[in-house]
């Protein structure tokens, strides 16, 4: 079972970026996918998630209004785009899923128990 986060990179304040979260050997329509991010110094934080039966979505208010989550059935994965970018959300993403499929809310960040690898967000001019 793996888990992996692509897509960051080096952008500009007011820039986007589309991350992905792709799994293989497990279908992630099955599970709630939530997206976390670690900036240097800071405790990791949960910014959005997506529920499994329910599909509702939950952004933290920090990126709510720019950050969209999303899932792509066909190509199993979550996607999460990022839109006016600011320096504040450089950080290393990391998408993580509940294997237990829980009915918890998705925004239940302690119940996430698969971290996939992340991938770094860089906004700087």
């Amino acid at each position: 079972v793996q888990l992996q986060a692509s897509g960051g990179g080096l952008v500009q304040p007011g820039g986007s970026l589309r991350l992905s979260c792709a799994a293989s050997e497990f279908t992630l329509d099955y599970y709630a996918i939530g997206w976390f991010r670690q900036a240097p110094g800071k405790e990791r934080e949960g910014i959005s998630c997506i529920g499994s039966k329910d599909g509702r979505t939950y952004y933290a208010e920090s990126v709510k209004g720019r950050f969209t989550i999303s899932r792509d059935n066909a190509k199993n994965t979550v996607t999460l785009q990022m839109n006016s970018l600011k320096p504040e959300d450089t950080a290393v993403y990391y998408c993580a899923t509940d294997t237990t499929a829980s009915t918890r809310p998705c925004s239940t960040w302690s119940m996430y128990n698969y971290w996939g690898q992340g991938t770094q967000v860089t906004v700087s001019s």
